[in-house]
């Protein structure tokens, strides 16, 4: 009978050495897993100001392709049509370059413009004629080139990625650029009857 206790209990020992080894290498497994998934959450994120950064600016540039697109087909200007086309191919070059930042930082690219920006938009396509001229040289090439100033000096300034910081700095002097050629052209829109 002692043999038979002795057996029960060396079986029950193995069973809860098995036991113990399956629970510790699951132990270690989950906090592996854990440690992992942290150090993968650490290394490819970036600052919530940032990934803001990258989109509010791709949206800017939606807006300023999808008003300037407006203006070449509603516009009879020839000075708004020329500033538009300036628009369309400047700013596609710097949303592309951003898509590429943004995809290479796991930031979702807005296609479109934001809500803010949209009802503006649409709101200038209820205007016609020399009132369409106006109102888009103000609101999209006066307002929307200084909103767009101020994002991206505070990003040249103030973003903690390298590649961002860069790109807004280098950015920087086409929009003070396209703003001027706005102001130019507003002038020359609310002088025309």
């Amino acid at each position: 009978m002692n043999s038979l206790i002795r057996s029960f209990s060396s079986e029950d020992a193995m069973r809860k050495n098995r036991m113990y080894k399956i629970a510790g290498a699951a132990a270690i497994g989950l906090l592996s897993g854990l440690f992992i998934g942290k150090m993968a959450y650490a290394d490819e994120g970036i600052s919530h100001s940032d990934k803001s950064f990258l989109t509010s600016a791709i949206e800017s540039d939606n807006a300023e392709i999808k008003a300037s697109e407006m203006a070449i087909q509603k516009s009879t200007s020839p000075d708004v049509k020329s500033f538009a086309q300036k628009m369309i191919d400047e700013h596609q070059k710097t949303s592309d370059e951003l898509k590429k930042i943004a995809a290479q930082k796991n930031v979702e690219a807005p296609v479109e413009p934001s809500l803010i920006q949209r009802t503006k938009i649409d709101a200038l396509s209820k205007f016609s004629g020399a009132s369409f001229d106006k109102h888009y040289a103000s609101m999209i090439g006066v307002s929307a080139h200084q909103d767009a100033i101020k994002l991206f000096q505070k990003a040249s300034t103030k973003s903690k990625d390298a590649d961002i910081k860069q790109f807004a700095t280098d950015t920087l002097p086409t929009l003070q650029t396209h703003l001027s050629m706005a102001n130019d052209l507003k002038g020359k829109v609310e002088n025309e009857k």
